[in-house]
């Protein structure tokens, strides 16, 4: 058996793990990473990314060749007992607070396709596919993975391992974690169509939610002719009859038949809302599929599992590299935990409302919601931006502050007759955004710790195009921010007093 010592050992090669093993691979960290199968499943599951992923893209350098595969998320229109329109769901309005589209849809194949093939161009990251974990053990130094293929069997040695290996995660099970169940469970037929032009003229030419007691369904506009349809099955009826092809379109009938498209994918699934216990085990982490499942009706499954691996990957990488050793970095690394798990919880928590709002059987309740809905905006449906109901980060590295825990902005910024986005222009990594450029005492010892780059918005090189970084800045009331690697605020200040305050706090955490 061949021996190797990584900084970091990834198990799953699905987006989450090719987020983790690119952002640590980019950070100059030795990644191993794993699958068990070849290639990319070839059909869509996830549909939906928002505006914070697509900022990690960024920073993979990826968004060129993902582009292709993504357009903006239509409305959603919710339609009550009687086909009364009663919510829409849209998108905040321009200027973007993150340069990109808040919400789009995608084809998931080609997109982890750009994923894997990034990392694969990392010299110092290792891809290994076909290959099965049989087993995970640790010692207080390093963890040790025993893995097999239909041809050797390999151990590998890394500092820390992060298990993105699925619902049914190995990672999860060889460390003793358990699912915490949030109480939602509902057996749902998915399906996916390529319609032809005769389909696409009978369907909808916006995202639906069928809020009807008799057979609650979803339609969700992907890009090109990219249908999907999430439909419930009712008491009595065969998950697996109705994800047969006749199943399918007869559930189907109601908006096309089989001349209007082909089916691209048909599965019945139990929807489930579950939460790993804990999300880290001494050197070994959960993160994505592997630390929660949800619901699907906020289109949040793959966005969360980047989440946890864009706030986890710079955690690590600060403690190998020895930027806080000691109690600090054990405190670090648990509050990915801290912070991810109640983020998941708060998300499901709303994710299950919505679903309460789609899902509800009882006519007579089903009609008390249709007019609570309207009557709490006077009679008329108002739209409600997507990202007003994702949660801020509550605790964890945090600074109780205005603002604090939110994702901040990114600006562009006018560079002559071109506009350039401000990561590109700055960097990632620790940053204080504030509307002057004072020098304080406090902040040439945190550059010299954690390398941190000061942003004011009265540089030169900082002329916003659209005042988002001033406006959040004002809206919040504070004259600057201190912004994590993973573009979290982690504290404001409203005066130099406070400012001089927030980054001793850091850097006390940061010892």
């Amino acid at each position: 058996m061949s021996e190797v010592l990584y900084d970091v050992a990834i198990v799953g090669f699905g987006p989450s793990g090719a987020v983790a093993a690119g952002l640590l691979g980019q950070a100059g960290l030795k990644v191993y990473v794993c699958d068990m199968t070849h290639e990319v499943y070839d059909k869509p599951r996830a549909i939906a990314l928002d505006h914070e992923i697509l900022r990690v893209f960024q920073q993979l350098d990826v968004l060129a060749d993902i582009e292709p595969f993504c357009e903006p998320f239509t409305d959603s229109c919710y339609y009550g007992v009687d086909g009364q329109l009663i919510r829409r769901m849209t998108m905040v309005e321009e200027p973007y607070p993150q340069t990109f589209t808040p919400s789009v849809v995608f084809t998931q194949p080609p997109v982890e396709e750009v994923l894997r093939s990034k990392v694969r161009t990392l010299p110092n990251v290792t891809v290994e596919t076909g290959m099965k974990l049989a087993s995970l053990s640790q010692t207080d130094e390093q963890a040790i993975l025993e893995l097999t293929s239909e041809t050797e069997n390999k151990r590998i040695r890394a500092h820390y391992v992060i298990g993105c290996d699925g619902a049914s995660s190995t990672v999860r099970q060889q460390v003793g974690i358990q699912l915490e169940d949030l109480d939602f469970d509902e057996p749902w037929l998915v399906v996916d169509v390529k319609a032809n032009e005769q389909g696409l003229a009978k369907l909808p030419t916006t995202s639906m939610q069928y809020c009807e007691p008799e057979r609650p369904s979803s339609f969700i506009m992907g890009p090109g002719n990219h249908r999907r349809w999430e439909i419930s099955l009712n008491e009595g009826e065969d998950p697996a009859q109705a994800a047969t092809p006749e199943g399918a379109w007869k559930l189907l009938s109601r908006w096309i038949t089989p001349e209007d498209g082909e089916l691209w994918r048909q599965a019945s699934y139990r929807f489930h809302a579950l939460v790993a216990n804990q999300w880290r085990a001494g050197r070994v982490f959960v993160a994505g599929d592997a630390a929660h499942q949800q619901p699907p009706f906020l289109g949040q499954g793959m966005c969360q599992g980047v989440r946890d691996v864009t706030n986890l990957a710079w955690k690590i990488n600060t403690v190998l590299t020895k930027t806080v050793t000691g109690p600090a970095a054990e405190a670090l690394l648990d509050s990915y935990s801290k912070e991810r798990k109640e983020h998941v919880r708060q998300l499901t928590s709303t994710i299950k409302s919505i679903g309460a709002v789609i899902c509800e059987r009882d006519v007579e309740k089903a009609r008390q919601r249709d007019q609570r809905l309207l009557d709490e905006h006077g009679g008329v449906v108002r739209p409600t931006p997507r990202q007003d109901v994702l949660p801020t980060l509550s605790g964890g590295l945090i600074y109780p502050t205005p603002g604090a825990g939110s994702l901040f902005p990114q600006a562009w910024l006018q560079q002559g007759a071109n506009k350039v986005r401000m990561d590109d222009v700055f960097g990632l990594g620790w940053r204080l955004v504030a509307h002057d450029s004072t020098q304080l005492p406090a902040y040439q010892a945190l550059k010299a710790k954690l390398g941190f780059t000061q942003i004011a918005l009265n540089d030169a090189d900082c002329q916003e195009a659209d005042q988002v970084l001033a406006n959040w800045l004002t809206h919040n009331g504070v004259i600057a921010a201190v912004v994590r690697p993973d573009n979290y605020v982690f504290g404001t200040a409203s005066d130099e007093q406070g400012l001089t305050d927030l980054l001793y706090a850091l850097l006390d955490r940061m010892q």
